[in-house]
């Protein structure tokens, strides 16, 4: 049937659902217990922390689910296309500090196998990754039936199925209570939540995640949307651009990352987007959800602030007019929501004290 489905997710499906999904219209979802429905552009602040894997019987159990065999799963065939390289997208081969504090993020959501892209923040329990907030509660494909997913686990540094720093099971996941309510239709009253942080178990040699990996990026909130930035992912496709379909950097087996300057997007006539949704120009399809949007990064150290996150694809003209996908005068960015004091901070410092 025709979708009217206001965006696209960019998270990586399983093989038995299409990475790029457009959904059909639903139902908004009831509120929580004590909750009630934000208006749109609202900066409520409830912070929701949701435990998940919290016992050693439950960190097994999530441990024993994600065989070598699942995760591989997850990883788009490589083709035998030459390797290509651009602002716009390419593999990454800078600073160790950076690779080691950004991870593929594994989970399951409503019975599907999916991927997303997390990256360790500093915080004082030195346990705290922020991701979207649709990498950790999301409706079913109709937009009902929200929930938070299931068998989440980090892994820094990821790359050809290795997990050089070991896997870190989530002890907890933190939202806010608006997100809650995303029903998949009111991009305006809810893209701007679609931010979300998890704290982790140690991992198997009982290290806390910034401890295993020994760096942390700063997160800013209230940062000037317009930047040069770097934005960083795991994605499972190159979004729009065939010449790089199938290399590592686009199969979710290693990282890829775009720079350059941000545009806002402000969505279409018939979708309109919350204030905020910033991006760079940038190929990286789905699976590149969470990762981050990082401002005044240090190439020499691999450091530098997370300012957002990536959540959707937007595509501009080059006088920065919004356009259609496909278009070949159109440049896609990855964008997202900028993090804030109003929004953001209560979840992080939720995060910390978790």
């Amino acid at each position: 049937m025709p979708s009217t489905r206001s965006h696209t997710r960019i998270r990586a499906r399983g093989p038995a659902v299409l990475t790029a999904l457009v959904w059909a219209a639903s139902t908004a979802l009831a509120a929580p217990a004590g909750a009630a429905a934000a208006p749109a552009g609202a900066a409520t602040g409830r912070a929701v922390v949701h435990p998940e894997a919290v016992t050693a019987a439950q960190q097994q159990a999530v441990l024993d689910y994600w065989t070598p065999e699942r995760m591989a799963a997850l990883t788009t065939p490589s083709s035998s296309n030459p390797p290509k390289s651009a602002p716009d997208g390419a593999p990454w081969t800078g600073p160790d500090a950076l690779s080691r504090t950004v991870g593929r993020l594994f989970f399951t959501n409503h019975g599907e196998d999916e991927s997303c892209t997390a990256t360790v923040v500093n915080s004082a329990n030195r346990s705290t990754v922020v991701t979207a907030g649709h990498c950790v509660n999301s409706p079913d494909l109709l937009g009902d039936n929200n929930e938070w997913l299931a068998n989440e686990m980090f892994v820094p540094g990821y790359h050809d199925g290795l997990a050089p720093y070991g896997t870190f099971v989530a002890r907890a996941g933190v939202a806010d209570a608006t997100w809650l309510l995303n029903d998949e239709q009111s991009a305006l009253k809810y893209n701007a939540y679609d931010q979300a942080f998890l704290v982790l178990n140690t991992n198997a040699a009982g290290r806390r995640v910034q401890d295993a990996v020994g760096a942390a990026q700063r997160i800013g909130f209230d940062r000037p949307g317009s930047a040069s930035v770097h934005e960083f992912g795991y994605p499972r496709e190159a979004s729009g651009d065939p010449t790089r379909a199938g290399l590592p950097e686009y199969t979710g087996a290693r990282l890829a990352h775009c720079t350059g300057q941000t545009r806002e997007y402000p969505g279409t006539a018939q979708y309109p987007q919350p204030r905020g949704q910033w991006g760079a120009p940038c190929v990286m399809g789905g699976g590149s959800s969470g990762g981050p949007r990082i401002a005044d990064f240090d190439p020499s150290s691999g450091i530098g602030t997370v300012v957002g996150d990536n959540t959707q694809g937007a595509f501009f003209d080059p006088s920065g007019r919004v356009c259609a996908r496909g278009d070949a005068a159109c440049t896609r960015h990855l964008v997202g929501p900028q993090f804030t004091s109003a929004i953001t901070k209560p979840l992080y410092q939720a995060a910390e004290r978790s």
